[in-house]
Formats: structure tokens, sequence, C-alpha cells
């Protein structure tokens, strides 16, 4: 069976600002490691996928870095979408291309921006879920919940299938905090990790079945595939089609749904909040980067210095984080509401520091 990883990489990461601009997203910074985000999320495929097998797919603007971060990629390999139109468009595009060179190949949905911990658990756990779509399941991953997240969707779980696998009964919007906690508390419940696998043909049935409205498109895509004319066709007919998330347009109506729970260290790294989940922690809870950052009497902070000194005092659960050219301070608490920063920059048309 040959799997065909699909790294989506069309995120904004406006909660990464000052660090994350429009030309250098969250996915191309050094979050969890030295190397880019989308850079570890290929290199933990190996030894499961061939790189000559991995398709990539952002924006025009991206294309380059992205190309440049995953070393070997073939050109072929990277779809560039005109113009975004959310994950359900994204994964038509790949698995029209992955049915032009195997019609039941094994696509792996994977977002570049997150980070995993324990990689062998993560190829065990992608490889029992490509047994599942082998079988033809549209298989997601649940994450084993750590606590009462109210930033994830959650997955309600069914009964058995086979292996590991379970039915999928229900998806389950953000909660609040108080459901949240009886979400973890009963057992029965994932997080949502935005992590899909299912054979090439079984999605495209699915999108065929429960996205009609985007079938006359797909077909052009198919008929162009491998032409010179593709590139032509695809900015004529992506613009057109449906804006929606694979959530909604497909796993959330499809009846061959089938979660498989999966433990392996995984953050979606959602805010700088959460770089503690990915980076260690000094003897005081604080995660400092940067030669010449300077911490005293701190606690619980997260401090990312550029190439200037920064000197950060007394402070306990905040957020300084400095690009060189702008400086962000925020408790960690909020760190959530920095895109709020990003949505005023623009209103002041300060556009060189977007």
């Amino acid at each position: 069976m040959a799997l065909y990883p699909v790294i989506m990489a069309g995120g904004s990461g406006t909660r990464f600002w000052p660090l994350s601009r429009q030309a250098r997203p969250k996915q191309f910074l050094p979050l969890a490691s030295r190397q880019p985000l989308i850079t570890d999320t290929a290199a933990r495929l190996k030894g499961l996928a061939s790189v000559k097998d991995t398709f990539i797919v952002c924006g025009p603007r991206h294309a380059k870095a992205a190309a440049k971060l995953v070393k070997g990629l073939p050109k072929a390999n990277l779809l560039v979408e005109p113009v975004a139109r959310n994950t359900a468009p994204a994964i038509a595009l790949a698995a029209v291309q992955v049915a032009a060179r195997d019609p039941k190949g094994v696509m792996v949905v994977l977002p570049s921006d997150h980070h995993v911990a324990d990689v062998p658990a993560f190829k065990r756990t992608l490889a029992d879920a490509a047994d599942l779509a082998e079988a033809g399941h549209l298989v997601t991953l649940g994450i084993k919940p750590s606590r009462p997240e109210t930033g994830y969707g959650y997955i309600q779980l069914g009964g058995p299938l086979e292996g590991e696998g379970r039915e999928v009964r229900a998806f389950k919007e953000k909660p609040d905090l108080e459901t949240a906690r009886a979400y973890v508390a009963s057992g029965d419940y994932l997080w949502n990790g935005g992590i899909f696998v299912f054979r090439v043909d079984v999605i495209l049935e699915a999108f065929a079945r429960h996205m009609p409205e985007m079938q006359k498109g797909l077909d052009a895509l198919r008929k162009a595939v491998g032409k010179r004319t593709f590139g032509a066709v695809l900015k004529k007919v992506f613009p057109k089609l449906p804006s929606t998330s694979i959530d909604y347009g497909v796993m959330e109506k499809a009846a061959n749904i089938a979660v498989l729970p999966g433990d392996f260290g995984w953050s979606d790294v959602g805010s700088f909040a959460a770089i503690p989940e990915v980076r260690p922690a000094d003897a005081n809870g604080n995660v400092v980067s940067g030669t010449q950052a300077v911490v005293v009497d701190c606690h619980n902070c997260v401090v990312l210095a550029d190439k200037r000194p920064l000197s950060v005092v007394g402070l306990t659960d905040m957020v300084v984080v400095d690009s060189g050219d702008a400086v962000l301070v925020v408790p960690k608490d909020k760190s959530q509401d920095v895109r709020k920063v990003v949505e005023a920059l623009k209103a002041r048309k300060l556009t060189k520091y977007l």
C-alpha cells in the first residue's frame, strides 16, 4: 500500500505576530524545534512515505518557501491554490493529483503547523489508520485529551471497528469549559486534530455525494491533470469551488467515518501560550529563546528574543516577544487575542508590520 502525504500549508498564523507575517506565517517558523514546523512535519514521515509521493498545498505567496523547506519535494507535487478556499477544495485538489498516479492510493492529510513529540507512536497510528482507510473508511485521528480544552472541536466515540478504530457518533463544536470537563471525564470524547487518512477513490466519491456542487470543477481538473493546460484550468475552476472545510463538507455527513485514537504528544501550537508544550522550560517554568534574553525573577513566562538584548524582570504568566522590528507583551491567558493586534495594524494601514 502506497501512502501519499498531503501537507496543508495555507494558514496565516496571525496569533504568532510579530514573528509571523503574511510572507512568513506560522508553519514557516521554528516554534517547536530549530527547524520550521513544516520541515518537521515532512521529516516525521520518513520511513512511512516517500518525499516523492508527498504533496504540499499552499498559496502563491508561500510556494517558494514551502518548496525550499521540504527537501527533495518534486516540483509537480507543490500544489498552489490560486485563492484560499478552505480545506475541502484544497484536499480535493490533492486528491485529483493522487488519483492520476494511483487510483486507490491512500492519502494522509496533515496540517503543516502542528507538533508531535512521540514520532514512532505517531507513525504507528498512521499505519493503523491507513489499514482502516484501505478497508474503505474515511479516517480521522482523534487525540486523547489531556485537559478540558475549550479551543478544540471534539469527536464523540461510537462502537468498535477493526483494530483500535471506532465509529464516530458525532462531531462537537468547541465547547465551554463546563462541557469540556464533562467530555474529558466521560472518556467518550477525543480532540479533533485535523488529521485525515482515506483512499483517494473513497474521498472523491464522498465529494461527489456530499458536495455535488464541486463535481463539475473536479471533473475539469481531472481531465487536465498532466497537461500543459492544468494551470489555466485551475485558475478558472478553483475560485468557484465552495469555501468549506472538510469537516463540514464531508466528515460530518458521511456514514463511513472512523476515528482512530492517538496519544503521541500532539500539540497544534495554537498560540504563544502553547510554547511550553513543545519546548523545555527552566526551573521557574520559563521558556526562553535567544542569546540576548535576560530573565530575572520571572515565573511561567515565554520570552523570545531577537538579536538585540531583551530584559524581562518580575513577570508571571506573561509572553514577551521581540521580532527585531516589533515587540509584543501579552498575558499568557490572552495570547489568543494577538490576532486583534494584526486587525488593528490593518486598520491603521501599518502594512509593513503585517
